[in-house]
């Protein structure tokens, strides 16, 4: 697996431009450079949950997952501009 700034995938395998972002109390996992989003390039195949465990996002925290502004879920397979959103779990009052 190959993962820098704007890319996670494997070498040999084709590769997706998508845009990720995280919100509230998730954006602590972002990888740095990608501040709270970012637009990049994952191997084709990956599933929104390939992706958050690719950067070590804790699953059981994630409770609402947006591809296109659609609710989806985290083992559909992500797609060429694809736009995805993960929230965690919000409370109020």
């Amino acid at each position: 697996m190959r993962y820098n700034m704007y890319m996670i995938y494997s070498e040999k395998s084709s590769s997706i431009k998508i845009e990720f972002r995280l919100y509230a109390s998730l954006s602590r996992y972002m990888p740095e450079p990608w501040k709270n989003a970012a637009t990049v390039e994952v191997r084709e195949g990956m599933t929104v949950k390939d992706l958050l465990e690719s950067i070590e996002v804790p699953l059981g925290a994630v409770k609402v997952v947006f591809i296109n502004g659609v609710h989806a879920k985290a083992d559909e397979t992500l797609s060429e501009g694809d736009r995805v959103g993960v929230f965690p779990p919000v409370a109020g009052g």
